[in-house]
């Protein structure tokens, strides 16, 4: 369910990026964009390379700007995965930090926000991260789903859905390739959950957020994707 794709193309982490603020939410250090006020909430939960990625907060602040309360939370305790560490291959560090767990987490953080009194909460998902949404889009916790070249996610899971949920795949991925979004998407016709599936031509896993900011094409790319994500919030969380 994981292979090279999975740890391609890893972004330059910045601790600083962001026009938001670290702050602890249900104990995380958490990536805060946007206003408490809205009692709209987006959870973006990351694939491994974490939340202190500078294309993932570009994006939170960008779904925050569409005036939605922003939450990226490190599910990762400060590890996200490192390329080219011997001593810490992903086999290895993916058995300390699974999507379960991170459902478990993400848990945590749900009730948090319903504590603050945040009334509405959609979550997008990316790569290790879509594992995650869909468990939460499995329980009814979220008002909506995104995901986005997910990885991990199964067939069963997809019958199990009980949420709007969009599915944002890509032509060139080996992790949930163009038959298998297919596949989700008959799946979720059946079932007559509320859904918007689409493949992107030329696009490979984790083109939403590991593109070059440099290369105009792949900005495009994802900022399509990125309007899709906001287009389906703005319809079911509210």
């Amino acid at each position: 369910m994981s292979g090279p794709q999975c740890c391609s193309n890893p972004p330059i982490l910045d601790p600083a990026s962001g026009a938001g603020h670290v702050e602890k939410l249900a104990g995380f250090n958490t990536y805060v964009s946007g206003s408490i006020q809205s009692n709209l909430t987006i959870l973006l939960v990351s694939d491994i390379y974490g939340y202190e990625a500078p294309n993932l907060r570009k994006l939170a602040d960008k779904v925050a700007a569409a005036g939605f309360y922003v939450v990226a939370p490190d599910f990762f305790y400060g590890e996200p995965f490192v390329r080219d560490k011997p001593d810490r291959p992903f086999p290895a560090w993916i058995k300390d930090h699974g999507p379960d767990k991170g459902f478990e987490d993400a848990k945590l953080i749900i009730d948090a926000l319903k504590s603050k009194g945040v009334s509405s909460i959609g979550a997008a998902g990316f790569c290790w991260g879509a594992k995650v949404v869909v468990e939460l889009a499995k329980v009814a916790l979220i008002q909506a789903a995104v995901m986005l070249h997910p990885s991990f996610v199964t067939v069963d899971d997809i019958k199990s859905v009980k949420v709007p949920i969009a599915i944002l795949g890509a032509e060139i991925d080996n992790l949930s390739p163009p038959e298998l979004v297919k596949q989700f998407d008959e799946i979720l016709k059946a079932s007559e959950v509320d859904r918007f599936v689409k493949i992107f031509p030329k696009c490979a896993h984790g083109w939403t957020v590991r593109y070059d900011v440099n290369d105009t094409t792949a900005v495009s790319c994802a900022n399509e994707a990125h309007q899709d994500m906001l287009e389906w919030f703005a319809k079911y969380v509210k």
